[in-house]
C-alpha cells in the first residue's frame, strides 16, 4: 500500500450517503431457466433454479447473518469554536449535538450487541434499530475497549436473532466471506469477497496499548458498516468490520476486520468485569526490520524483544533484550501483529510457554501473565464520576506509569458536556500534575480539578503517548 496515497479510514459516519456497492464478476445470481422461460407463453408461474458459481452459495449465509445486524445511531455533543478564537480553550464556544451512524451484531437474544469504540465514543444517546426497521431500543453501554476499537451493549429486549460465533483461527486466506452492515437504516446490505490476509496491523488504534491483528478482505465496505458482521458462508461470524484503506473515504478493496476470538474474549471480560481483562508477560517486542537482521544473524520469523518491564517480576528472571521470540503456547509467532493476537487471548493468571533463541539457542521458559498492576488478579473497573465536570476518571496502572516514565496519573476516560470538553481535553489523557502537585489520589484530584479557578497548568500524556503541558484560565 501507497501511504502517500492511502489512508486508514474509520467507518462509523455522519451525514454521509450511502456508498455504490462493487460487484465481484463471481457473484451468485438468480436467474429462470430454459425449462421456466419457455412456460410464461403458457400462462404458467415463472420458476427460477438457484444457481451457483463454482459450487459457492451466499443466499444461505446471507438468510443467517442479516437478521443479526443492526442500525445504531448516536447523538453526541460537540464544542463548537468562536471564529476569532485562536487558541486551545474556547471560553466563548458553544455545545452543539451531532448525529453518527454504524452497524452493530446481535450476540445473545438477550439483547447484547457488539460493536465499534468509535461508533458509540462520547455518545450521549444510543439507538438501536433492528433489522426489520421495525423495533427501536435505547442501548445502554456495558463497556469499551479503545484499545482493540470494541464496545458491548445492552438493549431490554428477548428473543432476538442472535449470530453464530466461528473460531477466527480456522479462517483461510482466500476463503469466501460476506460483509453484513446496516448503513443508514437502509436494512442489511451485503458484499461478497474473500479473505485476503490475516494477522494485519495497521496502525489503525490511536490508542497507549493498542490490540491490532486485523482479517483483510476485498469485500466491498462502505461509510455506516462500522461494527457490521464479516461471515463465512454458513453465515457464521468470523470478524467485526472496522476499517477500510482508503485515499477518498469510500471502499477502493481493502476492509479490515476484528477477528471473532478476539472479539469473543473481550465482550466475555466486558460483561463480568466492565473492563478488558489483559495479560501482560512484561516484555515490549518489534518486528525484525533490517536494523535488527544483523542483530539476529539475519532470521527474519518471530519477534525481537526490545524491552523487558519491571511489571512483571518473572519477565527479567527468564528474557534478555535481544532475545528473539519464536513460538507461545505451540502457535509459531511471524511477527507483532501474531504476537498481540496471541496475547489477546489470556488474562492475568494464565501460564504460557515461550519459545526463544539466544545466541544460537532454542530454549523453553514458562511465564505467567500478570495485570498491568503486577499481580494476578482480575480486577472490576473503579473510576469516579465528576457530575460537575461531566467526566469520569481512574487512577493508571504500574505498568503504565513504568511504561510513560511519569510518577503518578489520573486518567480521563470520558468525557461529557463539561469544561475538559471545553478544553479540548481528548478522551484518554493521562493527567500527572495540576499546577505543579502531582496527581496521585484519585478523589481528591477530581476535587481539586473542579475547584480551579484562574491559570490552570496541566501536565500530563496525550492518548497517544507522548508527553504534553497545557495551560489554561478557568473562568
Amino acid at each position: 500500500m501507497n501511504k502517500k496515497f492511502f489512508v486508514i479510514t474509520l467507518l462509523a459516519c455522519m451525514g454521509v450517503s450511502a456508498g455504490t456497492a462493487y460487484y465481484l464478476s463471481s457473484r451468485v445470481m438468480s436467474r429462470p431457466s430454459s425449462e421456466a422461460s419457455s412456460t410464461v407463453t403458457n400462462s404458467q408461474p415463472v420458476v427460477y433454479q438457484r444457481q451457483t458459481v463454482d459450487g459457492v452459495d451466499f443466499i444461505e449465509a446471507s438468510k443467517h447473518s442479516t437478521p443479526t445486524v443492526v442500525f445504531i445511531k448516536t447523538e453526541a455533543e460537540v464544542q463548537r469554536r468562536s471564529s476569532f478564537w485562536l487558541f486551545d480553550f474556547d471560553p466563548f464556544g458553544s455545545i452543539g449535538k451531532v448525529s453518527s451512524t454504524g452497524s452493530g451484531v446481535i450476540i445473545s437474544e438477550d439483547g447484547y450487541i457488539v460493536t465499534n469504540h468509535h461508533v458509540v465514543k462520547n455518545a450521549l444517546k444510543i439507538e438501536v434499530v433492528l433489522n426489520n426497521g421495525k423495533r427501536n431500543y435505547e442501548a445502554t453501554v456495558i463497556g469499551t475497549a479503545p484499545s482493540s476499537d470494541l464496545a458491548l451493549l445492552k438493549i431490554e429486549a428477548e428473543g432476538l436473532s442472535a449470530i453464530q460465533i466461528a473460531n477466527s483461527d480456522e479462517v483461510e486466506i482466500g476463503e469466501w466471506v460476506l460483509a453484513v452492515g446496516n448503513p443508514f437504516n437502509l436494512t442489511s446490505t451485503v458484499t461478497a469477497g474473500i479473505v485476503s490476509a490475516k494477522g494485519r496491523n495497521i496502525n489503525l488504534v490511536q490508542n497507549q496499548f493498542p490490540i491490532e491483528s486485523f482479517i483483510q478482505t476485498d469485500a466491498a465496505i462502505n461509510p455506516g458498516n462500522s461494527g457490521g458482521a464479516l461471515v463465512n458462508l454458513n453465515g457464521e461470524l468470523v470478524g467485526i468490520n472496522t476499517a477500510i484503506a482508503s485515499k477518498t473515504g469510500s471502499y477502493v478493496g481493502y476492509g479490515f476486520a476484528i477477528p471473532s476470538n478476539i472479539v469473543v474474549k473481550i465482550i466475555n471480560d466486558l460483561k463480568e468485569f466492565g473492563q478488558l481483562q489483559r495479560g501482560f508477560d512484561g516484555l515490549e517486542v518489534v518486528d525484525i526490520n533490517d536494523e535488527i537482521l544483523d542483530l539476529v544473524d539475519g532470521r527474519q520469523d518471530g519477534v525481537y524483544i526490545a524491552r523487558i518491564s519491571e511489571t512483571n517480576a518473572d519477565a527479567g528472571r527468564l528474557f534478555e533484550t535481544g532475545d528473539v521470540l519464536v513460538e507461545i503456547d505451540g502457535k509459531a509467532i511471524t511477527d507483532k501483529a501474531m504476537y498481540d493476537e496471541v496475547i489477546a487471548y489470556h488474562r492475568p493468571g494464565d501460564e504460557l510457554s515461550y519459545v526463544i533463541l539466544r545466541d544460537g539457542n532454542r530454549l523453553t521458559k514458562d511465564i505467567k501473565l500478570v495485570n498491568l498492576d503486577g499481580d494476578y488478579e482480575l480486577k472490576k473497573r473503579v473510576s469516579h464520576y465528576s457530575e460537575k465536570l461531566r467526566a469520569e476518571f481512574e487512577t493508571v496502572s504500574k505498568y503504565e506509569l513504568e511504561h510513560f516514565a511519569i510518577e503518578s496519573g489520573i486518567r480521563v476516560t470520558k468525557i461529557g458536556n463539561g469544561q475538559l470538553r471545553k478544553m479540548n481535553i481528548p478522551e484518554g489523557f493521562i493527567f500527572t500534575a495540576l499546577n505543579k502537585k502531582p496527581a496521585t489520589d484519585l478523589k481528591d484530584f477530581v476535587n481539586k480539578l473542579e475547584n480551579l479557578r484562574g491559570q490552570i497548568r496541566i501536565e500530563g500524556v496525550s492518548p497517544q503517548g507522548g508527553k504534553q503541558y497545557l495551560s489554561f484560565y478557568a473562568y
